[in-house]
């Protein structure tokens, strides 16, 4: 899966200009990225995960998606992939693993956006395409020390997992496709759930005990080791209190996520719950603010991606014309264009 990171230093101050600024990258935002490039606008994505893609990179990147038109089905991250590629000869700029924390809007009636890592985007419009808000990993209560030294919450590239032991801690949908995932590239991969009932798919379940992948449940983990990296992690049977070590160069906590609109609650934004309303422009209530995907509500709305897509298209040709109000509202159909 595409990994494209912004070129600047993270621990620096730094300010650009951008037609269009889109804040989140999932499906919907990659779309727009596409689509605000095919208006002939430059345009950039922010997004707090590590990794293009969303909540498909975060918790089903191996699941079939079958409801994406012209697919009669397509690997999430295969999709991933393609939305990046057909951005990408307009040029995005990528900034990931920053939280858009403050909007404002200049002098110029422009808005303005600054993340947590320094970055202050001034744009001519905003997307907001955050799924269901900023996703945060649940932390694996043993062992954060070795965050980054072998503990991991996310596998944007599973080469770095080649010849080691993997512990993958989880039993959803993430879990058993990591663990399906790997197996053919670790030395050895282990599952292990606290329970014996898991919520991934039986489908998933049945393909990782074909690979041979041991499953060990009503265990926890509860302590990892090692020196300068992770070596063994500890696990403890939730009844008798056993524990057992096992070697463990990596270990995945895959133990879901937690969905919050964090500061966008405090930009002014109408909201609905964990929801931005919009009008059929795609439009919220802020001005040059549009929103796109699961993250909006209207009358009649259906939370799918291929609907997602439609509303962006929407948001990026709407916000167009309030960049340049002599802009035409309908771009014309790619086939007219040379690409």
């Amino acid at each position: 899966m595409s990994q494209l990171t912004d070129e600047t230093d993270e621990t620096d101050d730094f300010g650009f200009d951008t037609d269009v600024l889109i804040i989140g990258a999932g499906p919907a935002g990659l779309y727009g990225a596409y689509y605000a490039g095919f208006r002939g606008l430059s345009v950039a994505v922010m997004d707090v995960l590590p990794q293009l893609g969303g909540q498909i990179s975060a918790m089903y990147p191996e699941k079939p998606i079958f409801d994406i038109a012209g697919f009669l089905s397509v690997r999430g991250r295969d999709l991933v992939d393609g939305l990046v590629a057909q951005a990408e000869p307009y040029a995005p700029r990528y900034l990931l693993g920053h939280r858009a924390v403050e909007l404002t809007h200049g002098a110029d009636g422009r808005p303005v956006v600054r993340s947590d890592q320094g970055a202050t985007v001034r744009a001519g419009a905003v997307v907001i395409t955050g799924g269901v808000g900023t996703f945060t990993p649940r932390a694996l209560p043993a062992g954060e020390e070795f965050l980054g030294r072998g503990l991991e919450y996310f596998v944007p590239d599973p080469s770095v997992h080649t010849d080691k032991d993997v512990v993958v801690v989880g039993g959803g949908d993430s879990a058993f496709d990591w663990a399906a995932m790997l197996s053919p590239i670790a030395r050895s991969v282990t599952l292990v759930h606290r329970t014996a009932r898991f919520r991934a798919h039986a489908a998933s379940v049945a393909k990782v005990r074909s690979l041979g992948v041991e499953i060990i449940t009503d265990c926890e983990v509860s302590r990892l080791g090692g020196s300068t990296h992770l070596e063994q992690a500890e696990i403890r049977h939730r009844t008798t209190k056993k524990t057992r070590l096992l070697p463990a160069g990596s270990v995945v906590a895959a133990l879901g996520f937690l969905a919050d609109l964090g500061p966008l609650r405090h930009w002014g934004l109408d909201l609905q719950a964990r929801t931005i309303t919009v009008d059929t422009r795609m439009a919220t209530n802020l001005p040059r603010v549009f929103a796109a995907g699961d993250i909006t509500d209207y009358p009649g709305k259906v939370r799918l991606i291929s609907v997602g897509f439609g509303e962006a298209a929407t948001a990026v040709n709407n916000a167009a014309t309030v960049i340049d109000p002599e802009a035409a509202l309908f771009p014309g159909h790619s086939t007219e264009k040379e690409h």
